[in-house]
């Protein structure tokens, strides 16, 4: 008998029936079981059996290069030593199968050795499969590789399949045509690695051809009437030919981009009437240049116009009412688009649509569909068919998420409160509200309906929110201004004062209620400044009235020419406190807000004699009420808005001291002027003229001991996506400060100064710094300061990324602005022009950083050249 025969022929056969019942469908399987059972009768001629005869498994043996242990991969198999089987049979496809599946080897063979009897004896042969052994990467940058090896998984140890090589593959090509190069190629190979290891492992090599990017020259249409050519290219929003004028947009074929702009052509179409159009074919032909050219066919067909349209169901709202929403009348052109998107806009959450009005009063449930019932005569006759239900209330609203920040502060803000009436837009101004608090993160701001219920009117809120840093440290040191200038700042924006003396709760500080508490430390050798804030935002816990208060204290030395330092003996110190209250309106909206301040400040002048104060000692005392009234309706993310507005107008207004202090100041004034001519009168002795000076001196002293003046500031933003995360943001700011009594002047402090980055070291006299880019820091005003300034911005913002760690965003930007030493002077259109490019990077523990490169096409005041490019550095300023 030869049974070495017996053995690799009988074992062979029954190796390719399993193989063949894994591979291959259920008819083929069919088929090659007869084929196999007939070469049993041609090949087993030493050894017979009946073809499916049930055998006792005897003994199964495990070889070949495996590492796994022979009892679990018989376990694993199923063909356990005396279990009864079928040859051929299914027991043996499913062991083969169910190893396959496991994903662990790369080559199974199952051998009948042997048969004693109704005993057969059989014989596992595996391979295992190799595992990645080291990762070599071509033709990409070093600094991508992590990335590629993250993206696929191809981790040190990784199994390697036919599937991982594929996946592999797919992947990195499709990644690159996405980016534009359409003709690139990847070609992974594996190298076996030998050694004295017993473990299969190999190499692998990533080789990648990116080819340069593929531009496209043209886009042609025919068959195009009704539209012209121009008009369709514009509706492709990602495919564009070639246009060197084009920044933001850049000339690339995307193959998934192209067959969306293929139907954005039919819905262009649509929008003008031609809703039978369609693409008959197209085609994309590569030139002589490396680049392509793409010709698209279409038909057009008729022009259709709407004709009656007829609500159906409706009982809550008239037709009349309806119709309002709907606005579109019999007669019009046919525009499929512009009628879903009168019912239903997906684009706009707040959209003034149909759905909205029903959704926003209740109706949670209603349902409105546009039926097409007759289009005779290229007339299309319509329904919209209204299923009402039931309104809908808030059963159970939940917040999850806020690790750190307590309930009361997320409740307190919401809008949906449990047995109140559905409203989408309350929903929709909820997720606003809690993204401006700025504690969580807005991109992951997320709503959740849970549990609706139809026939009962009820519906489960659930807000989910991720916690991010709320908290910021500014800690900076440069050189300026003569010195070494160093900067400590502390923020804390979800700051717990009630659990300041809790020792558990500093995690590393007491969190959680909702406040502000900020500390900030600056000083050089010629200057200190120390300042406290604090604002509680629901003060009594019951209603959104902020209380906020702040301390500041800054001194000021005096520069001495001979020494180069300070002179410690001659100061200016300013110490000022402000009390504030802040309420939410309800009329005319409930976007609205009512502030109002109290300040007090005492200016006080030690020996400290400048071109700004006539008097060197002395002090002068600032007493002022601030009237706010603001709108902020921007929305989601406050760091890069990206639809609303924001309007503030301030007064800020002292006393009219003048009225009542018994004070003749048409005398002082008239005293001042001539005491003036004779400072001004070179041929008086100098003991005269010094004499007058000081003369001046005691007046401006009693002119300013109160200072008088009344103050008006307006700035407005608006925020405009007019394409996909690209955000416009046109701005216009004015202020004014004025006198009650022209006899006292304008006061020499809360002046303007115009120009450059808006941020000051330091503002000893109350002075508001004015952002102009393009011009040096605060060169567009006289010495003294503007008593009158209007500016005005145009930014166009994209975002880089969003996500909570780091926000960043590039911006474009077109500004002009001056500032003027009294309203006579004032003329708008008189500005200082400006162009430039920034960046901007938010991080939650340092907040804004940023840099802008400024051009000023227009003189700084003294100068006859144009200011041309400056660098500003941005610090903590607004978003």
């Amino acid at each position: 008998m030869n049974i070495k025969k017996e053995k690799d022929d009988l074992g062979k056969q029954v190796n390719n029936l399993a193989s063949t019942f894994f591979l291959k469908s259920y008819l083929k399987q069919c088929i090659a079981l007869f084929c196999i059972a007939f070469s049993f009768a041609l090949y087993g001629q030493d050894i017979s059996f009946e073809n499916g005869k049930k055998y006792i498994i005897g003994e199964v043996s495990v070889i070949g290069n495996t590492t796994f242990n022979e009892q679990t991969v018989i376990t694993y198999s199923g063909l356990k030593k005396g279990k009864e089987i079928a040859i051929p049979g299914e027991d043996i496809a499913n062991a083969i199968k169910k190893l396959w599946g496991s994903k662990l080897f790369s080559d199974i063979e199952i051998y009948l050795i042997n048969i004693e009897g109704n005993k057969a004896f059989l014989e596992i042969r595996l391979s295992d499969l190799p595992q990645l052994n080291n990762v070599k990467i071509t033709g990409v940058k070093k600094g991508k590789h992590e990335g590629i090896i993250n993206d696929n998984k191809l981790k040190i140890g990784t199994k390697v399949t036919e599937n991982l090589i594929t996946t592999t593959d797919n992947f990195l090509t499709k990644k690159y045509r996405k980016s534009g190069f359409y003709n690139a190629k990847v070609n992974i190979n594996t190298i076996e690695v030998k050694d004295s290891i017993e473990k299969a492992r190999v190499n692998m090599v990533v080789a990648i051809d990116k080819g340069e990017k593929v531009k496209i020259k043209n886009i042609t249409f025919d068959g195009n009437n009704a539209l012209k050519a121009k008009v369709l290219r514009k509706a492709m929003k990602s495919t564009k030919k070639i246009n060197r004028l084009r920044i933001l947009k850049r000339s690339k074929f995307i193959d998934s981009a192209y067959q969306a702009d293929l139907k954005s052509v039919i819905d262009k179409y649509a929008e003008n009437g031609y809703r039978d159009a369609r693409i008959l074919s197209d085609s994309v032909s590569v030139n002589n240049d490396k680049t392509i050219s793409i010709h698209i066919a279409v038909e057009e067909g008729d022009l259709y116009k709407f004709g009656d349209i007829n609500f159906i169901g409706n009982t809550v709202y008239t037709d009349q009412q309806l119709n309002r929403y709907l606005r579109i009348k019999k007669g019009d052109t046919y525009n499929g688009v512009l009628l879903q998107e009168r019912i239903q806009d997906n684009s706009k959450p707040d959209a003034d649509d149909i759905v909205n009005l029903y959704q926003n009063n209740g109706y949670l449930f209603s349902s409105i569909n546009p039926v097409e019932v007759s289009a005779e005569d290229n007339v299309i006759d319509l329904e919209i068919r209204i299923s009402e239900g039931k309104p809908a209330y808030f059963n159970d609203v939940s917040v999850v998420g806020n690790d750190r920040t307590n309930d009361h502060v997320i409740y307190r803000e919401l809008r949906t409160r449990p047995g109140q009436l559905y409203s989408k837009a309350n929903v929709v101004r909820t997720v606003r509200e809690l993204g401006q608090l700025g504690f969580f993160d807005a991109q992951e701001l997320a709503p959740n309906f849970n549990n609706p219920n139809p026939n009962e009117g009820t519906i489960d809120m659930e807000y989910s929110v991720k916690e991010t840093g709320s908290s910021q440290i500014e800690l900076q040191g440069g050189y300026g201004g003569g010195g070494f200038i160093g900067t400590l700042g502390l923020s804390f924006n979800n700051f717990s004062m009630k659990d300041i003396f809790n020792k558990k709760a500093y995690k590393p500080i007491p969190m959680g209620d909702g406040q502000r508490l900020s500390l900030r430390l600056q000083a050089s050798q010629f200057f200190q400044t120390y300042s406290f804030s604090f604002s509680e935002p629901w003060l009594g816990g019951k209603r959104p009235v902020q209380f906020s208060v702040s301390l500041s204290h800054t001194k000021q030395f005096l520069f001495n020419p001979l020494s180069r330092r300070a002179d410690r003996s001659r100061s200016f110190n300013i110490t000022g406190i402000t009390l504030g209250l802040a309420k939410r309106l309800t009329v005319p909206d409930n976007y609205f807000t009512l502030s109002q301040a109290l300040s007090y400040q005492v200016y006080d002048l030690n020996n400290y004699n400048t071109g700004l104060f006539t008097f060197g000692d002395g002090s002068s005392k600032n007493l002022s009420y601030t009237l706010g009234l603001s709108r902020n309706n921007t929305r989601i993310d406050p760091i890069f808005p990206t639809g609303g507005s924001n309007f503030s107008i301030t007064a800020k207004l002292s006393p009219p001291w003048s009225l009542f202090d018994g004070v003749d100041y048409s005398a002082l004034s008239d005293e001042r002027d001539d005491q003036q001519a004779i400072v001004n009168d070179t041929s008086l002795s100098d003991d005269v003229r010094n004499e007058a000076a000081d003369r001046i001196s005691q007046i401006d002293q009693e002119r300013f001991n109160w200072l008088e003046f009344y103050k008006i500031n307006f700035k407005a933003d608006w925020y405009t996506e007019f394409t996909k995360n690209l955000v416009l943001r046109p701005s216009v700011e004015f202020g004014f400060l004025g006198a009650y009594n022209n006899d006292r002047g304008v006061i020499p402090f809360e002046r303007y100064f115009v120009g450059g980055d808006g941020l000051g070291n330091f503002a000893l006299d109350g002075r508001q710094v004015v952002q102009l880019r393009g011009y040096p820091n605060q060169s567009l005003s006289s010495t003294d300061g503007g008593s009158i300034y209007n500016k005005f911005s145009l930014e166009l913002r994209y975002p880089i990324t969003l996500k909570a760690s780091a926000k960043i965003y590039a911006l474009g930007f077109l500004e002009g602005g001056n500032s003027f030493n009294s309203f006579r002077n004032f003329d708008p259109f008189n500005l200082k022009r400006s162009a430039g490019l920034g960046i901007r990077i938010f991080m939650p523990a340092f907040g804004l950083l940023g840099i802008d490169f400024g051009h000023g096409f227009d003189p700084i005041p003294g100068n006859v050249e144009k200011s041309g490019w400056q660098t500003h550095f941005i610090i903590g300023q607004q978003f």
